[in-house]
């Protein structure tokens, strides 16, 4: 995977350096050093693959030449302490051909350093690692001085400025992503953890040789092996410093890959990034005393379980996009549109079954946000098809993506969906282009591989652009690499159409199976496979791994023309599967002559008639990453390659050189893989999730192989396979306040004032969104100031009587089912309370006012709903006001998008980070449309958002909650300063507001 690494430093003489032997070093070249009179020679040194002196236009030509330039560079700088060159070492996408990080190098360094006016001699290196991966990176050491044709001048002081440096680092991630997304490469690095001090955490496998210090008398003389350790012991030791100056590195670099951790993971992570116990312990005590570490409280496993600010917001905004996209309806299909899209596919052949048919009536109504959870091997991408013809016939244009572009490809060919990988599709908003629109329906497939925090920047996107998105997937194969179960947590709260009837398999055993690994059911379905001999022992893996081989190439020669897969779960097991299957194609003569060519990961020989694997996205070629097919021919310097989709591609080896073997793969690479016949070797690595993806990729059989070695018996194997990996939200957990966490942290006790705040302001708060509304004192017996008693809460009713709920019900037998009366009763308090309300909107839109009697009514409805759901007035009744059409839904009885609408409100009142994000949001937007509003010349709508903001500063006043959130960010409401004003009055200040005069949100 593409790692990001950008690091700056200066050669000088104070630290014993030459930078005639540095250059030498780099470029792996012999100079001449005129100041030490002897030659710098590394000559012998492997791996430099590109290497020149660039120079801007006015530089003396001479200076091409790499000895003379840093000679002169020796001979002006006449300090003992001089500071003779500056060094940027950048690692390069490994997933780029050679050729192609070369040129993404050199651009980088023309528009960056060159352009400013330095002269830079770049050294590209493609080394190879202990573990065959290759690991590129770039040399490139800079003239401090400025140049023109009469020779050096003086030097730039601006090009030390830290501003230039962190430029330089978001300007390579912005290049290589561009590049990558050019080259449909799924991939993409990241400087964003670097921003604040710009540097970063050094991965702990050194990119490239490790660098030797360049001494007077040359490279020294040390064992690889030591200076390999005493390299990670030092980027161990940096990483350590960083971590205890800034603890956010090291809390964002453990929730890249997990939403929650616990100690020892933390533990873990400070003993990798850390050199000594002195530093773990500051690591560790750093970490543990930084703000941004949130504690939610103990997982099953009795463990304490942490997380970050940072991620608890993600998520927020994850599941607040959700509910947007969720409570819209803006989307639907006529029923006309969906029956001819279901008889043209009948006229295909295409039927589909009852659970088919109620996912596609399900993603074509009209809500914004669909979820279809499906077993592996239900059809999914064939009922997306007819879905794709339905919203297309009703004037939508339908997008897809995935994760990976296999995924997305295998999705274009399932369903018709024309499909990319969402990495691309972010990159291009990034820069503008394919941004969704309105009438879009965007398909994201396989959608449980997708991270917390990609999925929220997709949803967001989509809930501002007010398109629809369909959620795809099955929360039970591979999780997500990145963190979260974002997808199953969406699932979770809005619920999804669900497709169980498996197709994929032919018999029915075997699809039964299907439906246990599914619902965690392994051992089951490991029975079913043992009784019809598709389960086998061996005495060790070298055993299994044999016996594994056997079968596959009995199945081979008997069934030439059907199509195979062996799975297994690490790269070390695939590349020995892979050179034992391609001995028995070597020894039944299928091979033709051996071509040795050296590929991504090392040295590898090919022959006609060999399997392989393409390992990159290659849009040239038509390849996506798991792309299968076999060789035709090969050469040193070519190999064309048959498809398994039927095509032929030919490519240059110089050119491309991402694939391998490809007998087997390891499990990771075989979701969305149909084929007949599936072998699989179970190694200790595996579990229910991996267990689930090897044994569903068949049509017709699969073979288990193990050792008894690595499982002792079938009730090992079957507990080990069945392990539960699923990855966590923060959400999860019950304490996920991090305002309240933050404060309990620090010792601050103010459970009783937030739950004050909860009772007296937020609802006198809501009150006054029916401004005008309040019982009027010519109503006889109404006071507006009274308030109900409170209901018992929800969680505490269920088995109560009626009485005890606050629901007369005299006479009345106690119900059967408590909880479905207090439903009931409930619904009827909602449908009431809508009534009310849509009368009173119905009187204002025909240019009345409502009417003594309507407000009386609405006043005992409020009373009659607060009754059996504490502040449900007060929360419906915002709802109403963003969405009036929501309360002519319900009074009808039509309660359910009310239902959705109401829940939001209360989350939205008792979370107050929730409402500081939102707060925050709608500022941003408001201040941006008002400058805009005010460049276009449109002065009614200038003023109008500035009234709005205007409301949201004085509102503040009546939400003293909300306002000690805000005031720690103020950065992002634009106050730069401090006045000691209350915030409301700041944002006026700072926005040149007018707090005069407020408007009330009648209605």
């Amino acid at each position: 995977m593409a790692i990001y690494h950008l690091h700056v430093k200066v050669i000088g003489r104070k630290a014993g350096s030459s930078a005639v032997a540095s250059a030498a070093y780099r470029s792996g070249s012999r100079l001449r050093d005129e100041r030490l009179g002897r030659d710098q020679d590394f000559s012998a040194k492997r791996g430099v693959v590109h290497s020149e002196v660039m120079m801007p236009e006015n530089a003396q030509q001479a200076w091409r030449d790499r000895e003379r330039l840093w000679n002169d560079v020796e001979a002006f700088e006449i300090r003992k302490d001089a500071q003779l060159a500056r060094e940027v070492e950048f690692a390069i996408p490994r997933e780029l051909a050679e050729t192609q990080g070369i040129e993404l190098a050199r651009d980088f360094v023309r528009g960056e350093f060159v352009g400013l006016g330095m002269i830079a001699d770049l050294n590209v290196h493609w080394d190879r690692g202990e573990d065959g991966m290759s690991k590129p990176h770039a040399h490139v050491m800079l003239t401090m001085r400025a140049v023109d044709k009469n020779g050096f001048g003086q030097k730039v002081r601006d090009w030390n400025r830290t501003k230039l440096v962190e430029r330089w680092r978001e300007r390579w991630a912005e290049l290589a992503n561009e590049r990558l997304t050019e080259l449909d490469i799924d991939a993409r690095i990241d400087h964003r953890s670097l921003e604040a001090q710009g540097i970063a955490l050094e991965p702990q496998s050194q990119i490239g040789a490790p660098a030797k210090r360049i001494e007077v008398r040359g490279i020294a003389g040390e064992d690889a092996g030591a200076d390999r350790a005493q390299m990670h012991r030092e980027i161990a030791r940096n990483n350590g410093a960083r971590i205890i100056a800034d603890p956010s590195l090291g809390l964002e670099a453990i929730t890249r890959q997990q939403s929650t951790f616990t100690c020892r993971d933390l533990a873990k992570f400070a003993h990798r990034h850390s050199d000594g116990l002195d530093q773990f312990n500051q690591v560790v005590g750093a970490m543990q005393g930084a703000p941004d570490l949130i504690e939610l409280g103990k997982d099953a496993r009795g463990e304490d379980r942490f997380t970050t600010r940072g991620m608890i917001e993600a998520e927020q905004r994850l599941h607040r996009a959700s509910e947007l996209l969720a409570h819209r309806d803006r989307h639907e299909v006529r029923d006309a549109d969906r029956r001819a899209a279901l008889a043209r596919a009948g006229a295909r052949g295409l039927v589909l079954s009852a659970e088919q048919a109620e996912a596609l009536a399900h993603v074509t109504e009209g809500r914004d946000l669909s979820v279809v959870v499906g077993h592996a091997g239900t059809g999914k991408s064939a009922m997306l098809g007819v879905a794709g013809e339905a919203w297309e016939a009703a004037g939508f244009e339908v997008r897809g993506v995935a994760l990976s572009g296999i995924a997305a490809e295998n999705l274009a060919r399932g369903s018709g969906i024309a499909s990319r990988t969402i990495a691309s599709l972010e990159h291009g908003w990034e820069q503008g282009r394919d941004l969704l629109k309105s009438s879009d329906v965007l398909v994201i497939d396989e959608a449980g591989m997708v991270g917390t925090r990609q999925l929220e920047r997709v949803l967001s996107h989509a809930a501002e652009a007010g398109a629809k998105v369909v959620l795809v997937g099955d929360p039970q194969q591979l999780q997500a690499i990145e963190a979260g179960a974002a997808f199953r947590s969406i699932h979770e709260r809005h619920g999804s159409a669900e497709i169980g009837d498996v197709r994929r398999q032919r018999e029915g055993w075997q699809r039964d199976a299907t439906r246990d690994l599914a619902t965690g059911k392994v051992g089951h379905a490991l029975e079913a496979y043992r009784a019809h001999g598709m389960v086998h022992e061996a005495e060790s893996r070298d055993q299994a791994r044999g016996d594994l081989i056997d079968h596959w190439d009995r199945d081979r020669q008997a069934s030439p023309d059907r199509s195979r897969i062996i799975l297994t779960h690490t790269n070390d097991e695939v590349r020995i599967l892979n050179e034992a299957a391609r001995e028995r194609m070597r020894a039944a003569g299928d091979l033709g002559d051996e071509v040795g060519v050296t590929v991504e990961r090392g040295a590898r020989n090919f022959a006609s008639g060999d399997r392989v694997m393409f390992l990159q996205n290659e849009r040239g070629l038509g390849v996506k990453n798991g792309t299968l097919g076999t060789i035709e021919q090969v050469s040193a310097q070519s190999m064309a390659v048959h498809t398994d989709d039927g095509r032929s591609v030919r490519f240059d080896l110089k050119d491309y050189s991402r694939f391998d073997h490809g007998y087997a793969a390891t499990i990771h690479k075989a979701q969305g893989l149909t084929v007949d016949r599936v072998h699989v070797l179970a190694t200790p690595g595996m579990d229910a999730h991996g267990s689930y993806v090897a044994l569903s990729r068949h049509r017709n059989g699969v073979e288990l192989h193990y050792g008894r070695d690595d499982f002792a018996n079938a009730d090992r194997l079957a507990r080990a396979l069945s392990r539960d990996r699923a990855k966590d939200m923060a959400s999860d957990y019950d304490r996920v306040d991090p305002v309240r966490s933050y404060a309990q942290r620090r010792g601050i006790s103010f459970r009783e004032r937030v739950a004050e705040m909860v009772r007296k302001v937020v609802p006198e708060k809501l009150r006054d969104l029916f401004d005008g509304l309040r019982s009027p004192t010519d109503v006889p017996g109404l006071d507006s100031r009274r308030r109900p008693e409170p209901a018992i809460p929800e969680r505490e009713t269920s088995g109560m009587p009626a009485e005890r709920r606050g629901v007369e019900a005299p006479g009345r037998k106690p119900a059967e089912d408590p909880d479905k009366e207090l439903r009931r009763v409930r619904t009827q308090a909602l449908v009431r309370h809508a009534r009310a309300v849509d009368a009173i909107f119905t009187a204002q839109e025909t240019g009345g006012v409502a009417s003594p009697d309507q407000v009386k009514e609405l006043y005992e409805a409020r009373q009659a709903f607060e009754a059996v759901r504490s502040y449900g007035p007060h929360d419906a009744e915002a709802a109403y006001t963003k969405n009036p059409e929501l309360a002519r839904e319900a009074s009808g009885g039509q309660v359910g998008r009310a239902v959705r609408a109401l829940q939001l409100e209360t989350e939205l009142r008792t979370d107050p980070a929730l409402r500081a994000d939102l707060f925050v949001e709608r500022w941003r937007k408001l201040d941006h449309s008002s400058q805009r509003l005010y460049q276009a010349g449109d002065m009614p709508g200038y003023k109008a958002a500035r009234s709005a903001m205007s409301d949201m500063a004085k509102g503040l006043e009546r939400d003293p909650q909300l306002e000690s959130i805000l005031v720690s960010r103020k950065n992002d409401l634009g106050v730069a300063f401090e006045s000691g004003r209350r915030l409301g009055q700041e944002l006026a200040f700072a926005h040149g507001l007018d707090l005069g005069r407020g408007r009330s949100i009648g209605i």
